[in-house]
């Protein structure tokens, strides 16, 4: 199976080109979404989050994302830890989800693709770009957050230039139709170098 890595920095609308694809009938597999879940599920995951960072990690059962991301984002260290926790599960579920994929390839959105060294397990990918006051504009709609905050995760991922020279397509997402016609064509492009 052919797998496309989807990526782009917070607020870039990876979401939105997912939707596009997924409109194509290409099934995509949301990483974060899926890392969330096995976060809520796993009784292996939550006993290690809970030596991790302590009973806090957790409140009534339910993941503190609140308290993890305070956390996370001012300590490396913490987030590599957290990471060896929780991505090889998510490694190990997507491909039983592939396994049981029937598409001519699939779709696997991660945010710090090549952060993660992910990169180097895609077929091809795909980064989204936008302007960083789009993006910021875009985030401070969506999430409730503030400007500061933005920008403290924008510095823990790559900029978009270093991204680029290892991607295989690039989505200039600022315009929806654009972003739809830009995406048919990668589509066109990748099913004729998998053929």
């Amino acid at each position: 199976m052919t797998i496309v890595g989807l990526t782009g920095g917070i607020g870039s609308g990876k979401t939105t080109v997912a939707k596009a694809f997924e409109a194509l009938g290409i099934p995509v597999y949301i990483a974060d979404e899926e890392a969330k879940k096995l976060m809520r599920r796993s009784k292996v995951i939550k006993r290690k989050l809970i030596a991790l960072f302590g009973e806090n990690a957790y409140v009534d059962g339910k993941l503190n994302r609140p308290f993890l991301a305070e956390i996370i984002f001012n300590d490396k260290a913490i987030l590599q830890k957290m990471n060896a926790i929780v991505h090889p599960k998510v490694k190990r579920h997507f491909e039983k989800w592939v396994a049981k994929q029937n598409a001519p390839y699939v779709i696997k959105e991660v945010a710090i693709l090549f952060e993660n060294g992910g990169h180097k397990q895609m077929d091809f990918i795909i980064t989204v770009t936008a302007p960083i006051s789009l993006r910021i504009e875009r985030l401070l709609n969506r999430d409730n957050s503030s400007k500061e905050k933005i920008e403290s995760i924008m510095k823990n991922q790559w900029p978009d230039d270093k991204k680029i020279t290892l991607s295989d397509f690039v989505i200039s997402n600022e315009d929806l139709e654009k972003t739809k016609h830009q995406v048919q064509e990668i589509h066109l492009q990748i099913l004729k170098k998998i053929q």
